[in-house]
């Protein structure tokens, strides 16, 4: 049986003023700890955030279980948590001109800031983002301090989104990654929706439930939502998915059924496994397209005689600022929400022990100031 993910520091105690909690990376393959750290105060250009939510993410477990060979040579210590929201609190000389107390959502996607896919704000597709994650400046819960804290420090103001009114900011959390990654995926394949299609989200969990609701507040297509757990199908049911197929060796003969023989125009593989992307070739239609969003260790043949004719395929790494201020726009709306369950700093080992189960109901969030 694997250990309990985190541990409490020995010398950990209730917050000063002057100090703050914080879930740690401080050893490597080692568990995180809780510990007790200075709250930061922001310097020239920098802006202090009280954190509302901290949405914890997969890629936070494999800081614990990879090798350190495997991982990029962060110094340690650092804060995790890369999924963040909360209030603007303070702001050093040049930060943001937002005034206290704004609800903010905070872009994790840092890039260089020099490269030409950074010129055209899609930092996300950095080309230098191999050199910024391993040496620096790093990105918010992988490599520099995250957001599972009382406190985040934010070093560049245009990375911080203002959340509508009516949207709770703990909720938000998970739109930061999860809900950012899948509007990215499907606003830049709405050109394969056209009236009449099919998309089909194989695993419904907290990205696939997301991109069931984004794809009918963004397009007309028939929706299938695919996944192995039938309690997930019936959560896929109540987020707007048409239809529903349990994964197995008949599923891509019943979407064919469901699309009159045709197959789905875009399949988004939120899993990313072998037998998934097997699944979405095998469902695709003729000139149709398959996003692997899933970080999952599968691939498939694509070859001239392996894949329908004319069949596109690609990767997605979340997306850009303007896409994080048109979901949580939609979240605004109420067309958008993530379901979500939270939990304190203290039982934060509780969400991490539950998301490697695989039990979660939706994304956890953890929520260092208490109850709403």
């Amino acid at each position: 049986m694997r250990r309990q993910l985190f541990k409490i520091a020995d010398s950990v105690r209730l917050p000063s003023k002057s100090n703050m909690l914080a879930y740690q990376f401080t050893t490597w393959e080692e568990d995180f700890e809780l510990c007790e750290v200075p709250t930061p105060e922001p310097g020239p250009g920098e802006t202090l955030i009280r954190v509302a939510g901290a949405g914890v993410c997969h890629s936070d477990l494999y800081l614990c279980d990879w090798p350190r060979s495997m991982l990029p040579s962060y110094d340690l210590p650092f804060t995790v948590g890369h999924e963040i929201t909360g209030w603007v609190e303070e702001t050093g000389p040049g930060g943001s001109d937002l005034e206290a107390g704004t609800a903010v959502a905070v872009y994790g996607a840092w890039g260089c800031g020099a490269c030409g896919q950074c010129a055209i704000q899609s930092e996300n597709y950095c080309e230098n983002a191999a050199e910024v994650v391993a040496s620096g400046p790093g990105r918010p819960g992988l490599g520099r301090d995250g957001g599972i804290a009382e406190f985040f420090l934010a070093p560049m103001s245009h990375h911080l989104v203002p959340l509508p009114p009516d949207l709770d900011p703990v909720e938000a959390a998970p739109l930061t990654d999860a809900g950012l990654t899948t509007y990215h995926t499907i606003r830049q394949s709405l050109d394969h929706l056209d009236e009449g299609a099919t998309a089909v989200v194989i695993g419904v969990g907290g990205l696939g439930s997301l991109a069931i609701q984004i794809l009918r507040a963004l397009s007309g297509a028939q929706v299938i939502a695919v996944d192995i757990a039938p309690a997930r199908l019936e959560v896929a049911r109540r987020h707007g998915a048409h239809q529903t197929v349990l994964s197995g060796e008949d599923a891509p003969g019943v979407i064919r059924e469901m699309t009159a023989g045709r197959g789905a125009d875009l399949i988004l593989d939120i899993v990313g496994t072998d037998d998934t992307l097997s699944l979405a070739v095998s469902a695709a239609a003729i000139r149709g397209h398959i996003t692997v969003v899933g970080i999952g260790p599968g691939s498939f043949p694509m070859g001239y005689l392996q894949v329908p004719r004319g069949l596109s395929a690609s990767t997605v790494f979340w997306g850009t600022i303007s896409d994080l201020a048109e979901v949580v726009a939609l979240a605004g709306t109420g067309a958008v929400k993530s379901d979500t369950e939270t939990f304190s700093m203290q039982d934060a080992s509780l969400a991490y022990q539950k998301l490697r189960e695989g039990s979660l109901e939706g994304r956890a969030v953890i929520v260092p100031h208490g109850p709403r």
